[in-house]
């Protein structure tokens, strides 16, 4: 064993991702050897990883990352600490494949409803809303059946959209990009600038289940891009060893912690406002490093929206309805207590603000689609009479070319095509690296049927084809809209996909239908998995675009993660509620209530004393605040002060977890802001920071789950 690659093997690796002198072309580097066994299996291994922290931190508070950056950090470090004999040149085109594997698996506990919906069915639907007269529970086969009914049609559905989205109309994908740049700068290598575009600055965000933003910022990767390449090998080596020791350490404390806190519960609880509003309102702190690595992800602006959130919910609104008689149970009842009440609050808020947001951002997509597509209508309008000009008055092709309007040849496309200025094509790949259209129209075809099937081999007659079918088309169609919002804003509006196919559903399935409470829940999942699948394979595909990676290949790492996901993530979920107790204070599983409440509200449940007021008022406010962040201009001299405006969703979620877990996350924020006051290593030394803290606890989680299954005694 050795950790580190000789200078001139590390050389090697250099000279050949280079794009630019003396290394490959963005042509010949989609030609290098990029689907291996070697990578496919880190990818698994470092998928379950993410997978495991994932059920961990999703079934507490329902944050669930893509965690592209990490996977892509890790996939380096594994290669660096092998033996020469299987690290060699393992290249940047290469791990592109790992982290598109590691993301297809680690997002599974998201996109198979395993932190939300299937818990809403098994420990929340009643008997008679089944439409069974008897309580769900799906077996571990019924449970492999339902995630691979969901886990494909979204991948099919995104391969179409590449070239508009990613070469066409050159979406910023910002998660993407980043992920492209932090494996740039590992590598040493370059990415493929369009020479066209003036350089921006995009937001980085880790995606999750509500999807919210993180304040990071691009430019800065991309200038420590640059200064990779001008570093010899012994300073390279020396930041890379630097780099390393961060994210052991970090690790090594999160594990730790972890560990401790399994034997000594109270670190998870410290009452540090006092035993009162402890026993009473349930404000405590966790001191959990994995949640303040979420925190330095996030960015102080999200988790400041997330702690005005928890004082609103746990400081003002739910000691008001208890003290009013509104929910006279216990704090933190979902049922009789101010929990449950103000879960209908966050619900409308969270609702509000991601319908609000889906709209605008999709009304200024379909409009930019077909704005896009009369310049196209155009410009071949124009070709037209030039060519026509040419066979009437002979001109030469040089005169036709200068005739054109501002063309460049940079600006033609792989088949030779020129393309309008405006539009900016980037170079496309050969077709042998492309997934053909009729691949994809197959692949469609077959999903969506295995998706039908499974639905019925799972709920047998009580789902009705129509619904199947429906929910299907809808999740086409929010896929396309979702990618689109990704691309253009790094937020998948997974949530209110998932809410909006919901109310369309209430008015789809008669009220008198006896399952309308499952069917609503079924056709959210599949709203649901059709957005998330689509939009992680998009950013996976930016990256790769980004850096030379062939798509194929991309697609391959996305089936492969797939269907390893879908078995893995079962079993897991199987595992986690045999070991522990679900719903419990540990395990609370927000989302599931969420799902299970709104479909009771949307299908004419009634709501608790008083709340339709608060969440109207709440809904409206929070519904005005996203229509300001989302149609004021930045170049707008109001734009600056938005920041001040709270994230709905990020409130909602502030609302509907505990504060234990929003104040570790808000000192995380804090450390974020203040990252390059106290450390010189930059955003790429943060993001190794962070991932530390989030995988040792994730990963740990796995250790004391099995010690809680043998049974350890522990306070």
């Amino acid at each position: 064993m050795t950790s580190e690659v000789p200078s001139s093997s590390q050389d090697q690796t250099r000279q050949q991702n280079s794009p630019n002198g003396g290394g490959n072309t963005y042509l010949e580097k989609l030609a290098l050897p990029q689907i291996t066994l070697r990578s496919a299996l880190v990818g698994l291994l470092i998928g379950s990883i993410i997978l495991i922290s994932n059920f961990q931190f999703g079934l507490q508070t329902g944050w669930v990352s893509m965690m592209s950056l990490p996977a892509a950090l890790l996939a380096f470090a594994i290669f660096k600490i092998l033996p020469i004999s299987l690290a060699r040149n393992f290249t940047d085109v290469e791990n592109v494949f790992v982290q598109s594997v590691a993301v297809a698996v680690g997002t599974g506990p998201l996109c198979y409803g395993l932190i939300g919906i299937i818990p809403a069915m098994e420990k929340f639907m009643t008997s008679e809303e089944s439409g069974t007269g008897k309580q769900l529970t799906l077996s571990l086969s019924q449970l492999m059946v339902w995630s691979l009914g969901l886990g494909l049609f979204g991948v099919f559905f995104a391969i179409p959209l590449r070239k508009q989205v990613i070469v066409k109309e050159k979406l910023p994908f910002p998660s993407g990009s980043a992920t492209a740049t932090l494996i740039s700068v590992l590598h040493g290598t370059e990415i493929f600038h369009d020479k066209e575009e003036p350089h921006e600055k995009v937001s980085v965000v880790d995606p999750e289940e509500s999807r919210t933003p993180v304040v990071e910022e691009q430019d800065e990767l991309t200038q420590q891009s640059s200064k990779s390449q001008l570093l010899s090998v012994e300073e390279e080596k020396e930041e890379y060893d630097s780099n390393i020791r961060s994210l052991v350490v970090t690790f090594i404390v999160s594990a730790t912690y972890t560990v401790i806190s399994f034997f000594i519960p109270i670190l998870k609880q410290i009452p540090i406002f006092g035993s009162y509003l402890s026993t009473n309102y349930l404000w405590n702190f966790q001191p959990s490093p994995a949640y303040i690595g979420q925190g330095i992800i996030m960015g102080l602006p999200t988790v400041t929206y997330m702690l005005f959130g928890a004082i609103l919910g746990w400081g003002i609104l739910a000691p008001l309805s208890q003290k009013m008689g509104w929910a006279p149970g216990k704090i933190d009842d979902w049922i009789h207590g101010g929990q449950g009440w103000i879960l209908w609050i966050s619900l409308s808020v969270m609702i509000s603000d991601s319908l609000v947001s889906f709209i605008v951002v999709s009304t200024k997509s379909i409009y930019k689609v077909f704005d896009n597509y009369r310049e196209d209508r155009s410009h071949d309008h124009v070709l037209e009479l030039l060519q026509q000009n040419q066979r009437e008055h002979l001109l030469l092709p040089d005169e036709v070319a200068s005739t054109s309007s501002n063309e460049d040849p940079s600006s033609s496309t792989f088949d030779g095509k020129k393309s309008n200025s405006n539009i900016k094509y980037a170079t496309e790949v050969p077709p042998k690296h492309l997934v053909s259209t009729k691949v994809s129209v197959i692949g469609v075809i077959i999903s969506s049927l295995i998706c039908i099937v499974s639905l019925k081999v799972v709920f047998g007659t009580v789902i009705p084809i129509y619904a199947a079918l429906a929910a299907i088309i809808l999740a086409m169609f929010f896929s396309i809209l979702g990618v689109r919002a990704l691309g253009e804003t790094d937020l998948n509006p997974v949530s209110g996909i998932g809410k909006l196919s919901q109310l369309i559903f209430a008015l789809i399935v008669p009220n008198d239908h006896p399952a309308r409470i499952l069917i609503n829940l079924v056709a959210g999942g599949v709203a649901e998995a059709g957005a998330q699948q689509a939009g992680d394979l998009m950013q996976d595909l930016k990256t790769g675009h980004l850096i030379g990676a062939s798509p194929k290949a991309q697609f391959v790492a996305q089936i492969l993660g797939t269907l390893y996901s879908v078995v893995l993530s079962s079993v897991m979920y199987k595992v986690y509620n045999s070991v522990y107790q679900i719903p419990s204070d540990m395990f609370r599983i927000p989302t599931a209530v969420i799902w299970i409440d709104c479909s009771r509200l949307v299908t004419g449940q009634g709501l608790p004393p008083h709340v339709q007021e608060f969440a109207i008022v709440f809904g409206v406010i929070f519904g005005v605040i996203s229509l300001l962040k989302n149609t004021i201009s930045p170049k707008s001299q109001y734009h600056k002060y938005l920041v001040y405006l709270p994230s709905g969703v990020a409130v909602g979620i502030g609302i509907y977890n505990t504060p234990n877990f929003t104040l570790a996350r808000f000192i995380g924020g804090l450390i974020a802001y203040n990252w390059r006051h106290f450390s010189s290593k930059g955003k790429i030394g943060m993001i190794i920071f962070s991932s530390g803290l989030v995988l040792g606890e994730g990963l740990f989680s796995g250790f004391t789950m099995l010690l809680t299954s043998l049974g350890v005694k522990h306070w």
